[in-house]
């Protein structure tokens, strides 16, 4: 709730800003948009989502035509967030699962960054049902595991499907996080030197834990160049704006160009399934 919040404020500064840069007080933006000040206050100090034609009107009193773009993109970002959190506040997991499939089928690239747990298009079913049970619980939601862990599974059907490429990064802790319990983690082990090295069109890889540090994130995936899902504590936000895509591409950039490939990332999977056998 709080990025909700924050995306909201700094839409609001923006707005702001073009009406001091029209040399206008609150006062005579609301005379000349026709409706109260305190709608104007509202919107500029973020409390209030301002509607698309709301923009509108705004960027022509201050003649500022051009930005309004870039403010639309904004409040679609806004009001995706929002979106966001109240679904999965209420709904439960299946209609989110149900969801990725969509965007995942639409989407000719995919790269997914994951720090805690293992990216889900490499997950087995017994981690996945572990990590979907561990989110009901936590977030008090639903209890629709059957029914989101078929959906969580039926995405993998992704990849398999031509003309689609995939970059799946995991931070090396991920190996060591127990999911379910120590079983599940070998077997979930075992699954990606059997196999997620050899799929075709993914290219699998592991951030090492002495990595160096590039910028505080979580989870998130890439679809294209054209959309972002991030998860946060509370909600999986969704990211169009252009100028938090590129930030998103530079941290995805580092973290690329840090982790290892191939036989030095089944070489830290294998240390990492040695470990639980050594338990």
């Amino acid at each position: 709730m709080t990025e909700v919040l924050r995306a909201r404020a700094a839409l609001g500064a923006r707005l702001r800003e073009l009406r001091k840069d029209a040399r206008l007080d609150a006062v005579q933006l609301s005379a000349a948009a026709g409706w109260h000040k305190s709608k104007t206050s509202r919107i500029e100090l973020g409390r209030q989502t301002p509607s698309e034609a709301d923009l509108e009107t705004w960027c022509e009193i201050c003649d500022a035509r051009l930005a309004l773009p870039d403010l639309l993109a904004s409040l679609r970002n806004v009001q995706a967030q929002w979106s966001e959190w109240k679904r999965i506040a209420a709904a439960g997991h299946t209609r989110r699962q149900r969801r990725q499939v969509d965007i995942e089928s639409r989407a000719s690239l995919q790269r997914t960054y994951a720090p805690v747990v293992l990216p889900g298009l490499l997950q087995t079913e017994s981690y996945a049902r572990a990590v979907l049970a561990q989110c009901i619980r936590f977030l008090g939601t639903p209890d629709d595991l059957d029914e989101a862990l078929a959906a969580r599974m039926e995405r993998q059907q992704v990849l398999r499907k031509p003309r689609h490429r995939f970059i799946l990064l995991a931070d090396e802790s991920a190996l060591y996080t127990t999911v379910g319990n120590a079983g599940v983690m070998a077997d979930q082990l075992r699954f990606l030197l059997d196999s997620a090295f050899d799929i075709p069109r993914v290219l699998f890889g592991i951030v090492p834990r002495d990595a160096e540090f590039t910028y505080i994130t979580t989870s998130f995936d890439l679809f294209d160049n054209r959309l972002a899902l991030i998860e946060t504590i509370s909600a999986e936000l969704t990211v169009v704006t252009a100028a938090e895509l590129s930030l998103y591409e530079r941290v995805w950039k580092a973290l690329q160009a840090q982790a290892v490939y191939g036989s030095a990332a089944r070489a830290l999977v294998d240390a990492a399934l040695e470990s639980r056998r050594a338990d």
